[in-house]
């Protein structure tokens, strides 16, 4: 029997990969559990693992700015780590990574080899993560990028949208900045589905497909809560002052999923309308999310 380990499985996706992988051999560690910049202590939590889904992150990305080292030693030291310990022990690793590590100026979707060139210090940070893992385990590494992550588990944009809407009778978002809103638990089938089908090693695409931007995600947002989609309204980047630039274009192609013998996740807008009908635009508190 396959045995899993899943670290930051408190964030949104660590729980759905948890749902995902219902009925097979999990190890589930929070952050409280496992630092996976402590190498002993993550050549030690990977022994006796085939399988490690690293979902850790420090995903603060305007705080990374003044913190890089700390944003760092969990983004790039730790996935090094994780694949020097499945190396040891060999197992597969999958690691979670970022549409942030491109320079957010395409026009067109992003291949899975286009030329890393993060804008700020979080996408530094998470591009450092990927290289290292693959350069410690190249044949064993699976490099997941995702972007506009919203789950269960956890904050993020959609739940924030449905709060704000109950305390503000308009919500201003900005429509100049296009990406891929993806559900986790459609992340998270697709990394086991990857995993069960012994794709090969590399790198992966992994969001719902379409393109939309943050004003169009918002407005869907309110109309699968029952809410007046008209209450969302337009507004730029320049509205929105904060210490780490933005991609304004996010949208990543899915070549290798097609190449690998296997379907891209489906479309944003189909994934948030099953999301919606399983509840996950209610609030729950959960301190502990992750991108």
């Amino acid at each position: 029997m396959t045995r899993y380990l899943i670290t930051g499985a408190a964030g949104q996706l660590g729980l759905d990969l948890q749902r995902a992988l219902a009925g097979r051999e999990v190890t589930a560690l929070r952050r409280a559990d496992l630092d996976v910049a402590d190498r002993d202590a993550v050549l030690a939590a990977v022994a006796g693992h085939d399988v490690v889904i690293n979902a850790a992150a420090y995903t603060k990305v305007d705080d990374a700015e003044t913190h890089e080292d700390e944003a760092y030693a969990i983004n790039a030291t730790g996935p090094e780590n994780l694949a020097i310990a499945a190396k040891q022990h060999g197992a597969k690793l999958v690691t979670v990574s970022t549409d942030y590590v491109f320079d957010g100026h395409g026009s067109a979707p992003y291949a899975e080899d286009a030329p890393r060139d993060p804008i700020n210090a979080y996408g530094r940070t998470k591009a450092a993560g990927e290289e290292l893992a693959l350069a410690a385990h190249p044949d064993g590494t699976y490099v997941v990028r995702t972007a506009w992550l919203y789950g269960a588990g956890g904050a993020n944009f959609a739940k924030t949208m449905v709060k704000l809407a109950g305390s503000h009778e308009t919500v201003s978002v900005v429509e100049d900045q296009l990406g891929q809103p993806t559900w986790t638990a459609d992340l998270a089938a697709q990394i086991v589905a990857m995993l069960d089908a012994d794709a090969p090693a590399g790198v992966y695409h992994g969001t719902n497909a379409g393109e939309t931007s943050w004003y169009g995600f918002a407005k869907a947002v309110f109309s699968e809560a029952g809410l007046n989609p008209d209450r969302v309204t337009p507004t730029d980047s320049s509205a929105f002052a904060r210490p780490a630039p933005r991609p304004s274009y996010s949208v990543l192609g899915h070549e290798a999923w097609r190449a690998a013998g296997l379907e891209p996740m489906r479309a944003w807008d189909e994934a948030l309308a099953d999301a919606a009908r399983h509840g996950v635009l209610e609030q729950h508190d959960n301190p502990e999310s992750g991108r």
